[in-house]
C-alpha cells in the first residue's frame, strides 16, 4: 500500500482542461520529481469541483488549501513553498478559504459557494480519480450493488427507489419507482436500460460533469435497475462532443468488466448484465426518449407516438427504462444510506438534492447541486455571489429551450418541480441563466425559439411550422414592424403548439414566449406600441448618438468605428451618420468620456 504525506487534486473536467489543467499535471510531476517528491506526493486528476469561474483550480492536502487561478509558472513556487518549506503561497488561494480573523485555512464547506450546498449526485465529483475504480470502492462503490443483488428481490429494490420519492431529474420529474415498476410488469425475457447522458440544453453541463467525476456511478446505478427489471442490457447514450466524458466512461466499463461488477455472474449472484457506449451526433430532439432509442437503433432521431410508452414498448420494441446521468448518479447513495434518508432531503413533493449548472450574469459561475426547497434568492446571492459589476437581478431562466424565465419578484421562490411549474417554468436538466438589467426577455425568448426551431425534428406539423411561425413574429416584433394583433396572434399560436405537438420539444418550445409575456409584457408593449427596447438590446430599434458637450474630440471612437460612421475634427465634437452605422457597440465602449448614448 502506497502512502502519502500530501495529495495534491487538480480538476480534470471540461472546464480546467480548457483552461489548461492537464499541463498543471504535467508541470506538477515534473517539479515533484526535480524535487525527489514523486513518492511523497501523490498528485490526483479529478473531476469538477464545481467553481468554475476559478478554474484551474488545485486542492492541496491534508491542510486543504484551495489554490484558484492556477498557472503552469504557479507550478515551482507552490512545490518549492507549500509541499517543501510547508509555507503556503496565500496569494493563490481562493480569499474565501481564509480565516479573515487569524488568516487560518478553513473548510471549503464553510465558504458561501459550498455551505448551502449539499453533494449527493455530485458527491465523488473533485474528490476521486475517475479514471481509477480502486478509488471509487474506497468511498463505497460498488456496495450497493453488492447489497442488490446479494440481499435483495427485484421487488425490494423497486420498493426503496420508491420509498426514496427519487423522481426523474432529466426534465419531467417522473416517479423513478414508478417507471421502473411499470417496465418489471411487462412480460418478456429481454428487456432494457438505457441512460440519457445526450445533455443538449444551452448552457447545461451537470451531466457532463458527473460521468467526467464520476463514471462508475452511473455503472453501478444501471446494472441496479436492469436487476430490478430484468434487463441484461445497458445503453449509456452520450453526445460526441463530450469527448472526456467519453474517454472516461470506456475506462470506467473496461474496468469494472474486469473487476468482475459488469458481464455474467455478477457477485456469484446469477444475474448478467453489460453496457455498451452509442454517440448522439448532437440534436437535441434525442434528448426525448423515443427520439433516443430510435437512434440507439440507428434511425434518425425521432419521437414516436405515445402510448405505448417505453416501460411496454422501448427500445428494439421490447420494455425499456431510460433515466438520466442524474438520476441514475443519485441512486447507489439511497442503498448506501437508506431510502428514508434520501427522502429526508428537500420538501414534501420533490425529494433529494438537484444539480444545477449556473452560467450568466453571475459572480460564481459553475456546477451546484442544492436540497429541493432552496430558494431562487439563496442560489443568486449567497452561492452565486450575486450580479456581477453592480447591476440589479432581472430574471433567472430554468429549464433550457422548454422551461421559462423567473421575474425578479419571484426570487424568493422555492425551487422544487410543483413550484416552478407553478410560476410557469419548469425544472428541466437543470440549466439556470442568470439574466441582468440590461437583459432584453423578448430577446431571450428569441435566442430559445431560435434554438428550438433549429433542432425540431420536423415530423409534426404543429413543432415544425408553428415554431418558425412564431420565430417569425418574435423577429417582427424586435425589428419594431408589429402591433398588438400580432401579440394576441403570437399568444394564441402558443397555445396551439403546446396542444398539438407530438413531443416535449415542441409541447414545451412555446415556454420561454409565454413565461415572458406574463412576466414581461411591458417589454413587448414598448417594443410594439414605442418602437423602443427598453434593454437597448434590439438593434433595430436602437441608435447611437454622440453628446456634443461631453465630446473632447479624442477620436478614439472614429478610429474603431468598423465602417467608418464617425466623423469629426481633433478635439471638436464628432457624430454619428446613422445611415452608415451598423450599431456594433465599439464607439461606447472605446470612449472614456461618457459621450456616446444609447436611445
Amino acid at each position: 500500500m502506497e502512502l502519502y504525506r500530501a495529495h495534491v487534486l487538480i480538476c480534470g473536467g471540461t472546464g480546467c482542461t480548457s483552461s489548461g489543467s492537464a499541463k498543471l499535471i504535467e508541470a506538477m510531476e515534473r517539479e515533484l520529481k526535480n524535487n525527489g517528491l514523486e513518492n511523497e506526493v501523490k498528485v490526483v486528476k479529478t473531476g469538477c469541483f464545481g467553481l468554475c469561474a476559478l478554474g484551474p483550480v488545485m486542492i492541496v492536502y491534508p491542510e486543504g488549501c484551495f489554490y484558484s487561478h492556477i498557472t503552469e509558472e504557479d507550478i515551482p513556487e507552490i512545490v518549492s513553498e507549500h509541499l517543501v518549506k510547508g509555507r503556503i503561497v496565500t496569494r493563490l488561494l481562493y480569499q474565501e478559504t481564509v480565516h479573515p480573523e487569524d488568516n487560518s485555512i478553513r473548510s471549503l464547506n464553510h465558504t458561501k459557494f459550498y455551505e448551502k450546498q449539499m453533494r449527493v449526485a455530485l458527491r465523488n465529483c473533485g474528490v476521486i480519480n475517475p479514471e481509477n475504480i480502486e478509488e471509487y470502492i474506497a468511498v463505497d462503490g460498488y456496495e450497493a450493488l453488492g447489497r442488490v443483488l446479494t440481499q435483495m428481490t427485484p421487488e425490494e429494490v423497486i420498493d426503496v427507489i420508491s420509498r426514496s420519492g427519487l423522481r426523474g431529474r432529466g426534465g419531467a420529474g417522473f416517479p423513478t419507482g414508478k417507471k421502473w415498476s411499470f417496465a418489471a410488469a411487462s412480460p418478456g425475457p429481454v428487456k432494457y436500460v438505457c441512460c440519457n447522458a445526450d445533455e443538449g440544453d444551452p448552457g447545461a453541463f451537470m451531466d457532463r460533469s458527473v460521468l467526467e467525476g464520476d463514471p462508475h456511478a452511473v455503472i453501478e446505478a444501471m446494472a441496479i435497475a436492469g436487476y430490478a427489471i430484468g434487463a441484461h442490457q445497458g445503453y449509456i447514450y452520450v453526445r460526441a462532443e463530450y469527448p472526456i466524458a467519453i474517454h472516461r466512461l470506456e475506462i470506467a466499463i473496461k474496468q469494472a468488466r474486469e473487476y468482475g461488477f459488469l458481464g455474467k455472474n455478477i457477485f456469484d449472484s446469477g444475474f448478467d448484465f453489460d453496457i455498451e457506449l452509442r454517440f448522439g451526433a448532437g440534436a437535441f430532439v434525442c434528448g426525448e426518449e423515443t427520439a433516443l432509442m430510435t437512434s440507439i437503433e440507428g434511425h434518425r432521431g425521432e419521437p414516436r407516438v405515445r402510448p405505448p410508452f417505453p416501460a411496454v414498448k422501448g427500445l428494439f420494441g421490447k420494455p425499456t427504462v431510460l433515466n438520466n446521468v442524474e438520476t441514475y448518479a443519485n441512486i447507489p447513495q439511497i442503498f448506501v444510506k437508506g431510502p428514508e434518508w434520501f427522502a429526508s432531503i428537500g420538501t414534501e413533493k420533490s425529494h433529494g438534492t438537484k444539480v444545477f449548472a449556473l452560467v450568466g450574469k453571475i459572480t460564481n459561475t459553475g456546477l451546484v447541486e442544492i436540497p429541493m426547497g432552496t430558494t431562487l434568492r439563496e442560489i443568486i446571492e449567497d452561492i452565486g455571489g450575486g450580479i456581477p459589476n453592480g447591476k440589479k437581478f432581472k430574471a433567472a431562466q430554468t429549464g433550457g429551450p422548454s422551461g421559462g424565465c423567473i421575474p425578479a419578484s419571484l426570487i424568493d421562490t422555492p425551487i422544487d418541480y410543483d413550484n416552478l411549474i407553478a410560476i410557469g417554468s419548469m425544472m428541466g436538466s437543470g440549466g439556470l441563466i442568470v439574466m441582468d438589467e440590461d437583459t432584453c426577455m423578448v430577446d431571450i425568448a428569441k435566442f430559445f425559439l431560435e434554438f428550438t426551431v433549429d433542432e425540431s425534428c420536423g415530423k409534426c406539423t404543429a413543432c415544425r411550422v408553428g415554431t418558425r411561425r412564431l420565430l417569425e413574429m418574435l423577429e417582427k416584433i424586435t425589428s419594431g414592424n408589429a402591433t398588438m394583433d400580432d401579440l394576441t396572434e403570437m399568444e394564441e399560436l402558443c397555445y396551439y403548439i403546446k396542444e398539438n405537438s407530438l413531443c416535449g420539444l415542441g409541447q414545451t418550445a412555446p415556454n420561454p414566449v409565454l413565461s415572458t409575456l406574463r412576466y414581461f409584457r411591458d417589454e413587448y408593449e414598448a417594443h410594439i406600441k414605442e418602437k423602443r427596447c427598453p434593454a437597448g438590446v434590439c438593434k433595430k430599434l436602437i441608435g447611437y448618438e454622440i453628446i456634443a458637450d461631453n465630446c473632447k474630440g479624442c477620436t478614439a471612437c472614429a478610429r474603431v468605428c468598423p465602417v467608418g460612421a464617425i466623423s469629426g475634427e481633433v478635439k471638436k465634437p464628432h457624430s454619428i451618420d446613422k445611415t452608415k452605422c451598423i450599431k456594433c457597440g465599439a464607439c461606447i465602449e472605446k470612449c472614456k468620456f461618457s459621450a456616446i448614448v444609447k436611445k
